[in-house]
């Protein structure tokens, strides 16, 4: 089964989890709509790429996490489009969960959302207690405070803002527990990904900076500008358009750069470079090398 297949199957199964005869129905239906269709799945398949590169031995326990983490993500992007943060119309080129449904539901899908996360990797955690442990630890920690992507959210109501931490717990902190829950996953050792969760981390936020100051809503599916209307810090208001396209080319540079050794060494390179590609054409070909 390919990774993609994993994921949905894996997502499929824990929305209807949490759906059923006895759940209120527009709620339950808000779930499915938060989490259907994906975007890109970026970080639950940087997870099983890095959960294969390592032996993926439980591959149930990498599907789970897998699954877990993007319902993570997709909670996060419920709560990052209300009007009390970003105020965002759309999402995924349609209604913003929150206009789809109303605010209050779009909080409580976003809240079910977390709590269906620790309910999946709890229900797999008889394939391997100790890895499932670990997973719930690694995940709540990039969820939550003092450094994950919650942080990164409060980082925006400070009157002083410092930029790597904000940037390290909104972008960076799912895709680092992206690459530790891998290796946790395949009973490996998270200390050494750190870095490559980062660093894709980091080129992400770079490449989200020039969509959103360069894109158009028709083709982001999602309102464009809003970090000069809300009044954020960004890689192109502090290096040009063309210098930030330049640090985004080092960082995914760097990431490759950053593969622990492991089996499937080569495979993670492939796939942090078709990530590149994904990021940097539009920009490039508007900003040049």
């Amino acid at each position: 089964m390919s990774i993609h297949s994993r994921i949905e199957a894996a997502l499929a199964e824990a929305v209807r989890a949490a759906q059923g005869p006895a759940a209120p129905g527009r709620l339950a239906a808000a779930l499915h709509y938060a989490v259907t269709p994906g975007g890109a799945r970026i970080r639950p398949t940087i997870l099983l790429s890095v959960a294969q590169a390592c032996g993926d031995d439980r591959p149930g326990l990498a599907d789970a996490a897998a699954a877990a983490l993007e319902l993570i993500h997709c909670a996060s992007l419920a709560h990052d489009d209300l009007p009390c943060f970003d105020d965002a119309d759309l999402r995924r080129g349609r209604p913003a969960l929150h206009r789809a449904f109303s605010e209050a539901i779009a909080v409580l899908a976003g809240d079910s959302l977390i709590v269906l996360a620790f309910q999946t990797l709890a229900r797999a955690a008889r394939q391997g207690p100790e890895r499932a442990a670990a997973l719930a630890a690694t995940l709540a920690g990039q969820t939550g405070m003092p450094g994950g992507i919650c942080a990164g959210q409060g980082w925006e109501s400070e009157d002083a803002i410092d930029l790597g931490a904000y940037h390290r717990a909104k972008t960076g902190a799912l895709f680092v527990a992206a690459t530790r829950m891998g290796a946790l996953a395949a009973g490996q050792d998270p200390e050494p990904w750190d870095e490559l969760g980062a660093r894709i981390g980091e080129a992400f936020q770079v490449a989200d900076d020039l969509k959103d100051a360069l894109g158009e809503k028709s083709s982001l599916g999602k309102p464009a500008g809003q970090d000069a209307r809300h009044g954020r810090p960004n890689a192109v208001a502090l290096l040009g358009a063309a210098g930030a396209v330049r640090h985004l080319r080092d960082i995914l540079a760097g990431a490759i750069a950053s593969i622990p050794s492991c089996p499937g060494e080569a495979m993670l390179a492939e796939m942090v470079r078709r990530q590149a590609e994904r990021l940097t054409p539009v920009v490039a070909a508007r900003h040049g090398p």
